[in-house]
């Protein structure tokens, strides 16, 4: 056990002292994996403030229900009376807002208020709020409801107020197996970087390698500072790109804080936990030593 761990030290001490000899590659190779790293982990931190948000928003299956501008009270009254009537196994809830009562609310907001006191009428419809039961197939029913009313007398549009959300939803959705895509890439130059550095410096120790293997060196034994080299490489390039990434995060908020207080909405990038952190510095640690026992075996084959 004392004899594995010594050589384990020494294979760990020959890595770093491989890449102290020649600081300037080594730490070229340390940035671009680091830039490359940062980007999906910038990625990860937007994703992750964005979701809490669209969690928080009431994606209510609502409908509204917009009459002519000309429609009277008393036919969206009778309107509302028979959408009650014919979709009572859909509707949770069918409240009508007449044009007085939208903008007595609309005056209510000092934003509003103003603009809306120098106009000669009231520019706003009646409309009829529907709410939806929930079920699997909400969406065919709603789209079904809406075409079907769409067509009643007196009305001008209607509105499903869900939409939005579930397009920010397939929005954050295509981010996230673009994230899972851009990954992938990050693995590939993770790979190809420690396997051109490995192979460098096998190549130019080649004759130490062999004269080593003549004198009773194992394969494990040669390989093995190659292998701490790369792991090596994908930790310190792992630890520089979470350094990048907090810097980048300290514009990114200030910025984005600005944006989210003009909506009221309390939104803050920051990184992913350490913990997943942590394992994806392994799992690059890990694609660090694979790629240099890759690379060593093959520059080194006689």
């Amino acid at each position: 056990m004392t004899r594995w761990l010594r050589h384990h030290q020494y294979a760990l001490l020959v890595a770093l002292r491989r890449l102290k000899v020649q600081p300037f590659s080594s730490l070229s190779n340390l940035v671009v994996i680091a830039l490359t790293l940062a980007v999906p982990i910038l990625g990860a931190a937007i994703l992750l403030a964005a979701q809490p948000v669209v969690r928080e928003i009431p994606i209510s299956p609502e409908m509204t229900v917009f009459m002519k501008q000309d429609a009277k009270l008393e036919q969206a009254q009778d309107l509302t009376a028979r959408i009650r009537q014919e979709f009572e196994p859909l509707l949770a809830e069918t409240r009508l807002v007449s044009n007085e009562q939208a903008l007595r609310q609309l005056k209510g907001n000092p934003t509003w208020a103003d603009a809306l006191a120098v106009l000669p009428s009231n520019p706003l419809p009646h409309a009829i709020v529907l709410t939806l039961h929930e079920a699997p197939d909400l969406a065919a029913r709603a789209d079904t409801l809406a075409k079907d009313i769409q067509g009643r007398e007196g009305v001008d549009s209607v509105l499903l107020d869900s939409e939005w959300v579930q397009r920010l939803e397939a929005i954050l959705r295509f981010i996230r197996i673009g994230l899972w895509i851009l990954m992938a890439g990050v693995g590939v130059v993770v790979i190809a970087t420690v396997f051109n550095t490995v192979r460098l410096q096998a190549l130019s120790q080649r004759e130490e390698i062999a004269v080593a293997r003549l004198v009773g060196a194992t394969e494990a034994f040669v390989r093995r500072p190659f292998l701490y080299m790369g792991a090596l490489t994908g930790l310190l390039a792992s630890a520089l790109a979470c350094g990048l990434a907090l810097l980048a995060l300290t514009p990114l908020n200030q910025a984005l804080s600005r944006l989210a207080a003009s909506y009221g909405v309390p939104l803050q990038l920051r990184l992913p936990d350490f913990s997943l952190l942590l394992t994806a510095a392994v799992l690059v640690a890990i694609l660090g030593a694979l790629a240099a026992r890759w690379s060593v075996t093959r520059t080194t084959q006689y």
